[in-house]
């Protein structure tokens, strides 16, 4: 059974920086598309960026050069680490898991990171 969840989101002040992780229980980072999202209020859920296969990562071209996922196995993570943070940032962060071969998509309960002075 595949478990997601978040943590990490806070309020911060504009410029700063913060560690997001999603603990994965239930799936193997060779096998899955491990994604990042994020809905800020009264938006639709937009993509941040995934790693695909524990290998490829892609970013959604506004948070290039500011935002990067990467694997930590021995826990079990998926971490976004955010740097530059921006007032439009502020937004509940999730966390999706997809097999590489299936049709499922299992999603975390989200992290709220706030950016403001």
């Amino acid at each position: 059974q595949v478990q997601l969840v978040e943590s990490g989101g806070a309020l911060v002040q504009p410029g700063g920086s913060l560690r997001l992780s999603c603990a994965a229980s239930g799936v193997g980072f060779r096998r899955y598309d491990m994604g990042w999202y994020r809905q800020a209020p009264g938006k639709q859920r937009e993509f941040v960026g995934n790693i695909i296969g524990g290998v490829s990562t892609t970013y959604a071209d506004s948070v290039k050069g500011r935002f990067t996922i990467s694997l930590d196995n021995a826990k079990n993570t998926v971490d976004l680490q955010i740097s530059s943070l921006k007032s439009e940032d502020t937004a509940l962060y999730y966390c999706n898991a997809r097999p590489l071969f299936g049709r499922q998509s299992f999603w975390g309960q989200g992290t709220q990171v706030t950016v403001s002075s």
